[in-house]
């Protein structure tokens, strides 16, 4: 076993953990706020992929400081969705939401079609060659620079969430919806602010991811997929889980293939698993979680 690449591996899926985090966040928050699963979130982050890719085919600026243009829109998107469509569905059967949600994640998915076409996309960064050497180690700059902003924007929002008043308003309507509407708070809004918030988070990270993978309009179905499993692995509506989660999921789904590898040859099997089956790494974890601590890790607690 070459110890030195499961290092160099570890560390490249930690630094896409914290893009991962970021994603995982805004669903997160948009659960543990309304109840509600938003299955159109892998669809949203890549709508916000193309928005930064637009905004570098138009402009040349990069999409690590157009990030935030993906944001916003994202927010206005995602504050509308709710106001028209999440919001007439809060109180059905959690059958019924799905098939809404689901209808929002295809309507997404072929409209990137229709605006930006099928084939993938791979664009340039005028960071994406470079690199920086720390002893045996390389860090790649592209997702040092995704992995250092999600950090950013993630404590950012928590900071947002504990400190202002429409946070604390988000946090009160998250507790207790009944008592929030008895003190005044204007929940509908608060909603609407809370899915803005978790579709601006998902933008921006799709904004960040732009640099390091193809753009297509059918990568959001698995990232949904991934951003449930960090959910349900850190806890369903804990934020502290999601940010855990998402670094356990990068740094499983990168050295997951690798080690398993090395068990095959080391019993005999001449046998390779290829890392584009790193989804099975991870939904070994979560079948192994929801057997052993179906809560999730951070299940329960608040934060």
């Amino acid at each position: 076993m070459n110890l030195n690449l499961i290092l160099q591996l570890a560390l490249n899926g930690f630094l896409l953990g914290g893009v991962y985090s970021l994603i995982a966040l805004g669903l997160s928050l948009i659960f543990g706020v309304m109840r509600v699963i938003n299955f159109a979130h892998g669809e949203m982050m890549v709508w916000g992929m193309y928005v930064a890719y637009t905004i570098l085919l138009w402009t040349g600026i990069d999409p690590f400081f157009s990030f935030l243009v993906s944001a916003v829109i994202l927010f206005i998107l995602g504050y509308l969705l709710q106001r028209t469509i999440v919001n007439r569905i809060l109180d059905f059967p959690e059958a019924m939401q799905v098939l809404p949600l689901v209808g929002m994640g295809m309507v997404f998915e072929n409209s990137a079609r229709l605006i930006w076409g099928p084939d993938y996309i791979s664009p340039q960064s005028r960071f994406a060659l470079s690199s920086h050497s720390i002893g045996f180690f390389t860090i790649d700059s592209p997702r040092f620079m995704a992995f250092s902003i999600s950090i950013i924007i993630t404590f950012l929002v928590l900071i947002f969430l504990k400190k202002t008043d429409m946070g604390k308003s988000i946090r009160a309507a998250a507790d207790n919806r009944l008592g929030a509407c008895l003190v005044g708070t204007n929940v509908n809004k608060v909603y609407a602010v809370c899915f803005g918030i978790g579709t601006a988070c998902v933008g921006a990270a799709g904004g960040l991811l732009v640099p390091i993978m193809p753009l297509s309009p059918y990568i959001g179905a698995p990232f949904t997929l991934i951003s449930f499993i960090i959910v349900i692995l850190g806890g369903m509506g804990s934020l502290t889980g999601a940010m855990i989660g998402g670094f356990i999921i990068g740094v499983a789904e990168s050295v997951g293939p690798e080690l398993i590898t090395n068990i095959f040859h080391g019993i005999g099997l001449d046998l390779d698993f290829p890392h584009t089956m790193k989804q099975v790494v991870s939904f070994f974890i979560l079948i192994v979680i929801m057997i052993l601590r179906p809560q999730g890790l951070f299940g329960g607690k608040k934060g």
